[in-house]
């Protein structure tokens, strides 16, 4: 290694990729001769001890770096914080499990260096291009209905907007960097959608490979991330992204409770519904309360996978104690609910009206406590 200016960072955001980074180094190494590089490695706090394996490499090779991050987790707000860290000109963001080429890097460098391009990107389906060896025909479709959408919405006309291997100068990553929202997994679309000068970008065809190692961290939620780093890019400014998540969820869980009622009067308390009411009182109260019960594990699964993704509760211990903590804050958001429905009413205000804002109060309550007690995020 030389003592000269450092021409590129490379940022590699992981989770459970201790096995791949050895290998991705000597691939950076090989395919950068003659550039000076660094390449930061961003680790959400792996299981598999992916930060203590990139210390060993530090060691070895001081253009290796580590960012581990506790508490934190996420694709996008780990690229961000790694792009921000590095002191090079010009900054790449790849996957480490080899489905990115680095061979590529030099020509999307040499793009940028030359300043002709802002930015430079891998396209996997661009002409040239090839997806054949990833082996994942459903994950191509899912990958080009979700690009499609992008271009759709965004206005972006790059032929793989969600492409997650890219290069660009890092004062206009900065510029900008307090405007991305850091939510989801698709931090190219993010900064298109973010920065106002139009960009002039480079696109390289890349043969898409299959992982090296280890399984894709892109679980079941892939989809949904994608639709609220849309929402929180054009929206999320006027409601809270992750407040409009834990309403939506709560609206949700009203159908689960109606639903839920209706079952167990109906078709298990054998209930008749006459002139507007059930005809058992009592059964009816048990009922309701059973269905509250139900509504509200529903809503705790459903923000814990979701709305709180990045802080998911795992294993059943955290779990029952994240759904006994979610009980007792719902019930005093409940309170709070009736409560401030019953003094707005009787400070003259139309029912509907009252119990609406008592509602959003609720919702507000509860949302607050669930974050900071359950979740653990203000």
């Amino acid at each position: 290694m030389s003592g000269g200016n450092i021409r590129l960072g490379i940022v590699l955001p992981t989770y459970n990729e201790r096995g791949n980074l050895r290998t991705m180094v000597q691939r950076l190494d090989a395919a950068l001769t003659g550039i000076e590089w660094e390449v930061i490695v961003v680790d959400d706090n792996s299981p598999d001890g992916t930060a203590d394996e990139a210390r060993v490499l530090a060691n070895e090779d001081r253009r290796v770096r580590i960012l581990q991050r506790i508490g934190r987790r996420g694709l996008s707000s780990a690229a961000i914080e790694g792009m921000c860290a590095t002191a090079a000109p010009v900054v790449a963001v790849m996957d480490a499990d080899h489905q990115h080429d680095p061979e590529l890097l030099p020509g999307m460098l040499a793009a940028i260096e030359s300043g002709e391009h802002d930015l430079s990107y891998a396209s996997r389906f661009a002409e040239g291009a090839s997806t054949d060896a990833w082996g994942r025909p459903d994950r191509v479709k899912a990958s080009g209905m979700a690009n499609k959408l992008a271009r759709k919405v965004t206005g972006v006309t790059l032929s793989d907007p969600m492409s997650g291997y890219f290069m660009l100068r890092t004062e206009t990553l900065r510029k900008d960097a307090h405007r991305l929202s850091g939510v989801g997994f698709k931090i190219l679309l993010d900064i298109l959608a973010t920065v106002d000068a139009p960009l002039r970008i480079k696109e390289f065809p890349m043969n898409f490979a299959a992982r090296a190692e280890g399984e894709s961290k892109l679980d079941r939620t892939v989809v949904f991330e994608f639709l609220v780093g849309l929402y929180d890019k054009w929206l999320g400014r006027i409601i809270p992204t992750r407040f409009a998540l834990f309403g939506t969820v709560g609206a949700m869980g009203v159908a689960v409770q109606l639903g839920a009622l209706w079952f167990l009067l109906h078709l298990v308390f054998g209930e008749r519904f006459v002139y507007g009411h059930w005809t058992n009182e009592t059964t009816f109260n048990v009922a309701n309360s059973l269905a509250a019960i139900v509504a509200m594990s529903f809503n705790f699964v459903l923000n814990n996978e979701l709305t709180y993704s990045d802080k998911r509760l795992r294993g059943f211990t955290p779990l029952l104690r994240g759904w006994a903590k979610f009980a007792l804050t719902c019930s005093l958001g409940l309170l709070t609910n009736v409560g401030s429905a019953a003094a707005l009413k009787a400070m003259g205000f139309h029912d509907f009206v009252a119990v609406i804002i008592g509602i959003v109060l609720g919702s507000v309550w509860n949302f607050a406590l669930s974050s900071k007690f359950v979740w653990g995020k203000y």
